[in-house]
C-alpha cells in the first residue's frame, strides 16, 4: 500500500518526543525573559548568540541522550557509577538548588502573565500553576503525559506570530546576524553569558537522558542493530526539537528588538513585563499572544524542572525514578516526593519578598557553573566503552561537544570575572 504524504509526515510526527519537549521546554518563562533583554537592550545585534549556541546545543543534548538510551540509565545513575560520591552529590545538590528557583521564577512569571490577561491575585494562580503541574505527572499516565506536552510545545509558535505583526526590515536582520554592531564591553559580555547559559542548562542534560531510558524501559533487550536505529531517530528528535528551541529564541529576540529597541525600551526583567510594554507598542492582540507563550511555556518547563531534579535526587539515593510508576500502587514514592518538594519549594518561594530577578540570576549563575563539570562527566562517559559499549560517540560528535564544553567554560569564567 502506497504511503500518502499526510500519513507519513504524522508517522514521522509520533517519532518526536524527548528531544522536541526538551528543547521546547528550554524556553521556559525565564528563558524568554532573557532572550526579551536581549532584543530590548541590544536589537538585531544580538541574534547572532542563538545561531551560534545551535549547533552546540544539538551536540551536547545528543550526548545526554545517547548516554540514557545506550545505559538504560539516567544521568545521575551514570555518574554514581563511574565517579566518587562527593561529585554525585554535589552535582545532584546544585542541580536540586537551581532548579528551585527556576521554578519559583517561571511559576511566578505565568501567574503574572494570567493576572496581566484577567485580572485577579498572582499569588493563587501561582498556587494552581503549581498543584496542576504535580497532579498531572503524578496522576497522569506517562504516554499521555508525554503526549500533552508535545501539544504544549505548539504555544512557542505565538512567539513566531507576534513577529508577523510588526514591520520588520530584513535586510537590517540579516546584517545584524552577520556583522552585529556591538561593542566588547561589561554589558555586552554579560548579556552573551545569560543568552549562553539560557541555551545550554543542565537540568535539560538529566531531563533529555531520563526520558530515553524511560523510552527504553518496556522494551526487550535490543540488538546493536535496534540500537543504531533507535540513535538514528535520536539524532532526528534532538535535532529538530533544539532547532526549534533556537528558532523560538531567535524570533522572541526578533519581536523584541523590532518593538521595545526600537521604541527606546532598553530595561526588560521578567517575560511578564515584557508582554505588558508590547502592549501600547504592537498592540493588543501582540500583548496577548506573547502572554499566553509565557502562560503555555510555564506548563512546559514546570514539569521538566521538576522531573528532571526527581530523576537526579532518586537516581543518587538508589530509588526507582520513572514517570511510569503508579502512586496508588505504592510506586515510586520517593521519585513523586522529590517532584512535590520542588514544585512545593518553587510555590512557597513566590510568596516570599525575595526578588525575582535575583532569582533568576543566581539561578542561571548555578547552572552556568554546574553545566561544565556535567558535561565534562557525559563526555568522558560518552566516551567510555565500558559504559557505552559498541555505542561511544563518534569522533564528530566528540569535537563537537567538547567545543561546546569549553564554550560553556569561557562564559562561566567570564560570569566569574564580571561579577
Amino acid at each position: 500500500m502506497k504511503t500518502t504524504p499526510m500519513f507519513g509526515l504524522q508517522r514521522r510526527l509520533r517519532k518526536l518526543g524527548p528531544g522536541l519537549i526538551t528543547g521546547a521546554a528550554d524556553d521556559d518563562p525565564s528563558g524568554i525573559a532573557t532572550y526579551s533583554q536581549a532584543g530590548a537592550q541590544f536589537g538585531f545585534s544580538m541574534l547572532w548568540t542563538v545561531v551560534f549556541t545551535l549547533p552546540l546545543m544539538v551536540a551536547i543534548q545528543l550526548v545526554s541522550a545517547r548516554i540514557g538510551h545506550v545505559t538504560r540509565r539516567g544521568l545521575a545513575a551514570n555518574i554514581k557509577a563511574t565517579f566518587p560520591r562527593w561529585v554525585l552529590l554535589t552535582v545532584v545538590g546544585m542541580l536540586l538548588v537551581a532548579n528551585t528557583l527556576n521554578l519559583a521564577a517561571d511559576m511566578a512569571a505565568m501567574a503574572e502573565a494570567l493576572r496581566l490577561l484577567v485580572g485577579g491575585s498572582a499569588h493563587v494562580y501561582a498556587v494552581t500553576f503549581g498543584l496542576l503541574c504535580l497532579v498531572l505527572q503524578v496522576f497522569l499516565p506517562y504516554r499521555t503525559y508525554v503526549r500533552w506536552l508535545k501539544w504544549l510545545t505548539l504555544a512557542l509558535l505565538s512567539y513566531v506570530a507576534v513577529v508577523f505583526t510588526v514591520h520588520l526590515d530584513w535586510w537590517k536582520v540579516a546584517s545584524d546576524i552577520f556583522r552585529p554592531q556591538l561593542r566588547l564591553n561589561h554589558d555586552t559580555l554579560l548579556m552573551v553569558v545569560a543568552v549562553f547559559g539560557t541555551t545550554i542548562s543542565p537540568y535539560l542534560f538529566f531531563w533529555q537522558a531520563a526520558q530515553e531510558m524511560e523510552d527504553t524501559s518496556d522494551r526487550p533487550p535490543q540488538t546493536s542493530d535496534d540500537v543504531r536505529h533507535h540513535l538514528r531517530r535520536i539524532k532526528v528528535d534532538t535535532l529538530v526539537g533544539m532547532t526549534f528551541s533556537n528558532l523560538i529564541a531567535f524570533f522572541i529576540i526578533l519581536s523584541t528588538a523590532a518593538t521595545l529597541h526600537a521604541a527606546g525600551v532598553t530595561d526588560i526583567q521578567t517575560s511578564a513585563q515584557a508582554a505588558e510594554a508590547l502592549r501600547p507598542l504592537a498592540g493588543d492582540f501582540t500583548f496577548v499572544l506573547f502572554s499566553l507563550g509565557v502562560i503555555g511555556t510555564g506548563l512546559l518547563a514546570v514539569p521538566v524542572l521538576a522531573g528532571s531534579a526527581g530523576y537526579a535526587v532518586a537516581e543518587a539515593a538508589g530509588w526507582p525514578a520513572s514517570l511510569s510508576a503508579q502512586l496508588d500502587r505504592g510506586e515510586g514514592r520517593g521519585f513523586y516526593s522529590v517532584i512535590a518538594a520542588a514544585t512545593v519549594g518553587g510555590v512557597v518561594l513566590c510568596f516570599t519578598p525575595a526578588d525575582p530577578v535575583k532569582e533568576l540570576f543566581w539561578s542561571a549563575v548555578i547552572n552556568g557553573v554546574i553545566a561544565v563539570p556535567i558535561m565534562v562527566v557525559m563526555m568522558l562517559l560518552a566516551s567510555r566503552t565500558s559504559t557505552m559499549g559498541a555505542h561511544v560517540i563518534s569522533s564528530r560528535l566528540r569535537v563537537l561537544g567538547w567545543i561546546a564544553t569549553v564554550a560553556m567554560s569561557i562564559t562561566v569564567i567570564a560570569m566569574l570575572v564580571t561579577m
